[in-house]
């Protein structure tokens, strides 16, 4: 049976009534993809700083200049880092790019985002021979170069530990961290 004008129209109308209700429904969703995210720079946060708590460089610096190379997902947080009172280590963070030829003068950590293998080896390359800190956010199988990998899931975020690399790095890591990543990397 053809639809008739009116019958149109009405279909029509509640096409677009459905697709406005399936958006309001989308919007709680929307909000809690959001939340979510918020959580997860938050978690990445958190274990990013609490590495760096517990590394030693042979010259302490403050601040402790943490720079963020390449394309990241979830450094935001980083970012907007609130400076602890008092006597508390101060982390500088700042976005350097790849080819950055100070990297390994003037930085004690770097947060390794989305890099081309290339440019991963011009990295550890520029900062072989000091002593720097590196956190990969893509390496999850940290083979290569960086001492620690983030493993960044919906709930959680843990991180695996490189033990060649941070012996040769010329940083201090506490055992109990190295313990720790033992512990949730095998989970």
């Amino acid at each position: 049976m053809p639809f008739t004008r009116p019958a149109f129209r009405r279909l029509a109308y509640l096409g677009r009534a459905l697709l406005l209700c399936l958006g309001v429904a989308a919007l709680p969703l929307h909000a809690a993809d959001d939340a979510s995210v918020a959580r997860r720079l938050d978690a990445v946060s958190q274990v990013v700083l609490g590495i760096l708590s517990y590394a030693r460089w042979p010259r302490e610096q403050n601040p402790l200049n943490l720079c963020l190379v390449g394309p990241t997902e979830y450094a935001d947080g980083l970012l907007r880092l609130e400076q602890p009172p008092g006597d508390g280590q101060r982390i500088q963070v700042q976005r350097r790019a790849a080819d950055d030829a100070g990297l390994g003068e003037q930085c004690q950590a770097v947060y390794l985002g989305v890099l081309s293998d290339s440019e991963r080896q011009r990295v550890f390359a520029g900062l072989s021979g000091h002593a720097v800190l590196s956190i990969d956010e893509q390496d999850r199988q940290c083979s290569v170069g960086s001492m620690f990998c983030l493993d960044i899931r919906a709930d959680q975020v843990s991180f695996a530990v490189n033990l060649d690399s941070v012996a040769r790095s010329g940083v201090r890591v506490h055992p109990r961290v190295l313990d720790l990543a033992r512990r949730r990397g095998g989970a």
